[in-house]
């Protein structure tokens, strides 16, 4: 019984270690007997290449505390360099210290000199960067950034050669703005067209080409056409000049070109009359309209009163002859067609004539009067208006730009004056017409008053 278990127990045990085994030692396991020797000999394998291992982990290691060995040299040797440098930059620190020293004592006065002419350097070259003289002689600041450069430098100095260019460029620059020449450049047109023309130069204060005032961007150095001109009177004179050659030309220059042209500038975006205009807005249109009906209004009623006093001229002439083309005329008419009335009576007649033909003398009078009245409270609706405006946009962006703030009272105070010039010549209107108006009415009623007054004497 107990051999059977054991048996069974070395089966099994055999099976478990056939399974890690190549299927060959598998197969060549006919007994038990052999089992144990493939057993054996894989122990024997094992353990041969645990060695193996063994020796190999040993190799490593002391292969790795030679490595731990050489760092450790290497360390030593580079903080030993790292000493001697230190040792030769504290040396090189103590010869520059001598040489700094003797360089000071032998530029002496020239240290002061360089230094004077580091900074005229610098303005030079500001200067000759914004001035328009460069659009003719283009990269004269290239010599003194490198001459800036060396009297800023503790190993180069600046030659005399060098020193007296820039005296010559500063020479040039003093000549140059008193000269008006002319030279070929490329323009930049308004539309992006790039063209050869000749240039005009007057001084270190405008450029301009076939009438055209022109600007000069120094970074880039290109020469473009202003986008929008000056008036005619400008212009005119600048083709005058261009055209010249000899004697005095008339031509409207920007003192502030050097400073970058801020009064031409300024001039060119003074808006006109037209661009006012349009700033005044909705009411702006309003009262121009209202303006130019009673422009039109007080024309025709100046010239139907015109024509109605002509003919009551001529009727004044001819009085014994009623002619009812007038008011006077229709008057008389009236009493040719009642001689025989009383003078009362006739009276009232006359009176109910002439209040018939007062409406069509007087027609549009009081209209005049109306839009004189109305057309400065107009001017004051936009102008509150537009202050309202002002302030809102005070309270979004704040106060911080005065520039903005004037441009909207501006606007406001347009619509102001447009109120006043209207109302102005509608007041002038309406009293020349209104003249023309009462001497009708004053004719009429004087001859009236007559034609009674003979009734009652009869």
């Amino acid at each position: 019984m107990k051999i059977g278990f054991l048996k069974s127990c070395l089966v099994a045990a055999s099976c478990v270690l056939l399974s890690s085994f190549p299927v060959q030692a598998q197969e060549e396991a006919a007994s038990l007997d052999a089992l144990i020797k493939l057993i054996e000999s894989a122990k024997i394998g094992e353990s041969a290449d645990h060695k193996a291992r063994e020796a190999e982990f040993i190799k490593a290691k002391e292969n790795q505390q030679s490595l731990l060995n050489q760092a450790k040299s290497t360390q030593d040797s580079e903080e030993r360099r790292s000493g001697e440098l230190e040792k030769t930059y504290a040396d090189n620190e103590l010869k520059i210290q001598a040489l700094q020293k003797q360089l000071n004592e032998r530029l002496g006065s020239l240290k002061e000199l360089f230094g004077h002419l580091t900074s005229t350097a610098g303005d030079v070259r500001a200067t000759i960067n914004q001035s328009i003289v460069s659009a003719e002689y283009p990269g004269r600041t290239d010599f003194i950034d490198d001459l800036i450069a060396k009297m800023g430098s503790d190993t180069k100095l600046p030659t005399i050669a060098e020193i007296e260019r820039l005296w010559a460029e500063m020479s040039r620059e003093m000549a140059e703005s008193g000269k008006v020449v002319k030279f070929p450049a490329t323009i930049v047109k308004v539309d992006g067209e790039q063209v050869q023309q000749e240039v005009v130069r007057v001084g270190i204060y405008n450029l301009v080409s076939e009438g055209a005032y022109l600007d000069y961007n120094p970074k880039s150095g290109l020469i473009s056409e202003l986008a929008r001109q000056p008036k005619s009177a400008y212009t005119s004179g600048a083709a005058n000049l261009q055209s010249a050659t000899e004697g005095f030309t008339a031509m409207g220059i920007d003192p502030s070109g050097p400073s970058g042209g801020n009064l031409l500038k300024a001039l060119i975006d003074t808006p006109t009359i037209t661009e006012k205009w349009h700033q005044g807005g909705l009411v702006g249109y309003i009262i121009s309209g209202v303006g130019a009906f009673a422009v039109v209004l007080a024309l025709w009623r100046f010239l139907i009163l015109t024509g109605i006093s002509a003919k009551v001229s001529s009727q004044l002439k001819n009085l014994k002859t009623a002619n009812t083309n007038n008011p006077l005329g229709r008057i008389l008419k009236v009493a040719e067609e009642n001689p025989g009335m009383d003078a009362e009576s006739l009276e009232l007649k006359l009176h109910e004539a002439v209040l018939k033909e007062r409406p069509a003398i007087e027609a549009g009078l009081n209209l005049l009067k109306i839009i004189a009245m109305v057309a400065p409270l107009l001017g004051l609706l936009g102008t509150v208006t537009g202050m309202i405006n002002t302030f809102q946009q005070i309270t979004i962006f704040g106060a911080g730009d005065p520039k903005a703030m004037a441009g909207g009272i501006s606007q406001a105070l347009v619509t102001t004056v447009l109120g006043l010039v209207v109302a102005i010549p509608t007041v002038l209107m309406h009293t020349l017409v209104n003249g023309r108006a009462q001497r009708v009415l004053h004719i009429i009623e004087e001859q009236s008053a007559g034609i009674i007054a003979e009734n009652a004497e009869g």
